[in-house]
Order: C-alpha cells, then sequence, then structure tokens
C-alpha cells in the first residue's frame, strides 16, 4: 500500500486559533520552593509563552492561587503582556474545581487547552487531567513549569504524559504558532520574542541580523 505525502501540517499542531492557554499561579510564594528549575529560567520561560500567546491573540486565563492572604502578586512578566486583564483568583489548589475558571474556559470555547504553572504536580497535575477527564485535548508546556524537587516535577510529567497529555517546552510553543517565516505578519513580533526570551537562540538572531542583515523569510 503506497501512501501520497502532502505539504499539509500534522492536526496535533497548534495555531493560535485553535487553544487557549491557562497560566497557573506564577506567585512569588510558589516560586520560593520551586527547585526544579531556577527562577531566572522559570521567569524567562512563562515571560515568552505568555508574550507569544498575546502576540498571536490566543485567548488566554491568568490565574492565582490566595493572591492577597498568602501567595502573593503574579509575575509581572505574565500579566504585563495583558494590560487590563483580571485574574482570577482561587482557594481551589486544582484550578478545574473553581467556578469563575470553568466558566471562563466555556466562554472561550476552545476543546484544546495548553497548561504552564507552579507546582507541576499539584496546580499543573490536577487541571490538566480533569481536563482530559471531560474530553479535552490538553498540552502542558514543561520548562514553564516548576517544583519542589527535580523529582516531583519529572514524576509530574510522566504522569499527565501517561494520562494523554502532550508535553512541550516554550520555544517550541513560540515557533509552533509561527509555523513559517512567510507569515511576514507576524514575523517581527515572534523573531522579537526570541531575541528577548529565548536565551541563546535569541542571541543568534541578533547576531545574524546585526552582523549581515540575515532575514529567515
Amino acid at each position: 500500500m503506497s501512501i501520497t505525502a502532502t505539504p499539509t501540517p500534522a492536526k496535533t499542531l497548534l495555531t493560535p486559533k485553535d487553544h487557549a492557554l491557562i497560566l497557573i499561579d506564577f506567585q512569588s510564594q510558589m516560586a520560593f520552593a520551586t527547585h526544579s528549575i531556577d527562577a531566572i529560567t522559570l521567569r524567562n520561560n512563562a515571560a515568552l509563552i505568555a508574550n507569544a500567546a498575546a502576540s498571536f491573540k490566543v485567548p488566554t486565563i491568568l490565574t492565582t492561587v490566595a493572591e492577597k492572604s498568602f501567595s502573593g502578586p503574579m509575575f509581572n512578566e505574565i500579566t504585563d503582556p495583558f494590560p487590563g486583564q483580571a485574574l482570577l483568583d482561587r482557594t481551589s489548589m486544582n484550578t478545574w474545581e473553581d467556578a469563575a475558571v470553568i466558566k471562563r474556559v466555556n466562554e472561550i470555547g476552545k476543546s484544546r487547552l495548553v497548561f504552564a504553572g507552579l507546582w507541576t504536580s499539584v496546580c499543573i497535575v490536577g487541571p490538566t487531567l480533569s481536563a482530559l477527564d471531560q474530553g479535552f485535548e490538553v498540552y502542558a508546556i514543561a520548562d514553564a513549569c516548576g517544583d519542589v524537587s527535580t523529582e516531583a516535577h519529572n514524576r509530574a510529567m510522566e504522569r499527565m504524559i501517561q494520562a494523554g497529555v502532550r508535553p512541550m517546552t516554550s520555544v517550541q510553543y513560540l515557533l509552533e504558532l509561527q509555523r513559517d517565516w512567510a507569515r511576514t505578519e507576524s514575523y517581527d513580533s515572534t523573531t522579537g520574542i526570541a531575541r528577548r526570551f529565548g536565551g541563546s537562540y535569541g542571541l543568534g538572531i541578533t547576531y545574524a541580523k546585526t552582523m549581515f542583515g540575515a532575514h529567515e523569510g
């Protein structure tokens, strides 16, 4: 049996219009005990995905837990790309058990959800498994999550993957939304985000553009 290839993307690849992003508990109190990833890298990766979502107009939910009484404000790297957007504060550790969050998920109306936040084993495992149980297609951005230990983060990722969650990384999220450098309307924004938050990849873009005017398209 022969197979004919076609120049079309896989249905499992994300596009800006086919999903919602849910960013959970990027707060100081949660970050203090996060040891599976250093704070600078965590904040950088979180900023990258927040800016990517804002740039591509991905509907995004920002939610905190006990913001005023215990955990503190959400990182401004997360909130700055969404000026004026209300944060949904919860008492529940499992975001999926909060009525206001679920109301917003239903208002957005996407069956594909992408999650990132702190801690992986509690704040991400809870809602991802709950969403899967209700028929949603679920992704988790592994390097924009963190936990109290590497062991805790890795076991949480394994548990989610075994259940059907699809793992990805922050730069992968950005570039999957861009997908084609010929998409000129988002080219400058995408490379600008990569230059600011893309680590050595961003340095490479800066070097190439500065030294010999390189352009991916």
